[in-house]
């Protein structure tokens, strides 16, 4: 098996690091089927103690990183 050069797998984290940066910047709002249909799932994650409410998010696929309604 052939290693790859230290230059290519430090891009290739770097680039894996800035797109749920660049995702998150930009959130819109999309429905849960738009988030499923493009390949993502719904992440649904509490806010505090749960007694503030939760979030859900779409992570992965073509929504990565938005609201979900």
């Amino acid at each position: 098996m052939r290693k790859l050069p230290y230059t290519l797998l430090a891009a290739l984290a770097a680039s894996a690091l800035a797109v749920p940066v660049s995702a998150s910047a930009l959130p819109a709002d999309v429905t849960a089927s738009q988030c499923v249909a493009g390949g993502g799932m719904i992440v649904i994650s509490a806010v505090g103690d749960g007694s503030q409410g939760y979030t859900k998010r779409c992570m992965g696929g073509v929504h990565d990183g938005q609201t979900v309604l």
